[in-house]
This record gives structure tokens, sequence and C-alpha cells, in this order.
């Protein structure tokens, strides 16, 4: 069990982390600009879903062997960059379905295809595994129980304060949506700005992967 002062002094270091408006932030306000309210909150909870996997991976210690081996960490971060700008364009493209879905209050994409598009884009982040690898095991505390499930409950800790994060961003932007959706022609607009700033963030880790 993590000792007081541990998990203290995670929260702290994770907010801090987590609202300063990043990747993450960008994607769930993307999301929700092209998917609407519900749609950017599922697509959150995919995201961090999508985090299960590496906190699992980073706690067994397999996380290090991915980002020691150049050619699969790149790898990782090449599929991630492109799948991302794949749901951007996804979106660019059908922004007109998107204003007559919502004009008809019909729902356009199914959650479950919208949870798991956030979970691949949460599970191909490998940036996450160099962020967990490097921070976590600082607040692991030596003789307090197995250094794995602390690290696991460290990573939880840090995908439930994300989610709150996140999910908060999103409802804000789908809400600004639903304001535009007054309009078909407007929630066209929003769409597509939506679907290029998730194009833009694929982009700009795609190039961060050739240049780091």
């Amino acid at each position: 069990m993590l000792p007081a002062a541990n998990f203290w002094g995670f929260v702290a270091a994770a907010l801090v982390l987590i609202v300063i408006p990043g990747p993450s932030v960008l994607f769930s306000v993307g999301r929700a600009l092209a998917l609407g309210r519900v749609g950017g909150v599922v697509s959150v909870v995919g995201n961090t879903l999508g985090l299960i996997p590496i906190i699992v991976l980073v706690a067994l210690g397999v996380g290090s062997l991915i980002v020691a081996s150049e050619p699969v960490f790149f790898g990782l971060r090449i599929v991630g960059a492109a799948y991302l700008v794949y749901l951007g364009v996804q979106s660019i493209r059908e922004r007109r379905a998107a204003a007559a879905a919502l004009t008809a209050d019909v729902a356009r994409t199914s959650h479950w295809r919208q949870l798991g598009q956030g979970f691949v884009v949460g599970v191909t982040n490998p940036k996450t595994i160099a962020f967990f690898l490097a921070v976590l095991p600082q607040f692991v505390a030596p003789g307090a129980g197995s250094p794995t499930w602390q690290l696991v409950q460290l990573g939880l800790i840090f995908a439930v304060l994300a989610l709150a994060s996140d999910s908060v961003w999103a409802i804000a932007a789908g809400s600004a949506r639903r304001w535009f959706a007054r309009t078909p022609r407007r929630i066209e607009h929003l769409t597509a700005i939506g679907g290029a700033c998730i194009v833009v963030l694929g982009l700009v880790l795609g190039v961060s992967a050739f240049v780091e």
C-alpha cells in the first residue's frame, strides 16, 4: 500500500502535468468538436482504458525493454501518429454526415466504435510508457509492499485524474458544439476544425519521432 506522503506527492505532481494542456487535451477537444459531447467523453474513456495495458507493461518491466529497443519504440510512435491522422481525416470527410446526424438526433458512429478508437490512440502512445518509466518509480516507497503493485497503483491514480480532467475539456468543447449546431453549416465547419486539430496532433507527433 502506498504511504500517504507518496500518494499525495504523486497526486500533486500528476495534477501539474495533467492540467497543463497537451496532446491528450487536444485529442479530447478535437474529438468532442467532431463527435459531440458524448462522443468526446466516450473517446476520453477509451483513451484512458488504453493506459491500462501500458501501466501493466511498465509495472512488469516490459516497458523499459520497449523504450530500450529503438526500432520498436519508433514504430509505435509512427503507428500512433498515423492513426491520429486517419481519425482526423475521417472526421473532416464525414463533416456533412455529422451535421445531418446532429440535426436529426441520430447517432452517426456507435459509442463502442468511439470507445475502441480512443483505446487505440491511448495504447499506441509510446510517450506514455517513457513518462511512466521516468516518473512512477520516483514515488515507489521501499519496504511498503510490492514495487510492482505500487507502480500499478500510481498508474491507476494518474489514469483516474487524467480521465476527470480530459472529460471536463471534452464536455466544455461538446457544449460549445451544441451552440454551433443551430446552423448545419456551422457544425460542418466545427467538425472539420476538430478533425484538423487531430490531424495536426498526429503530424506533430509523427515529425517528433524523426527529429528526437
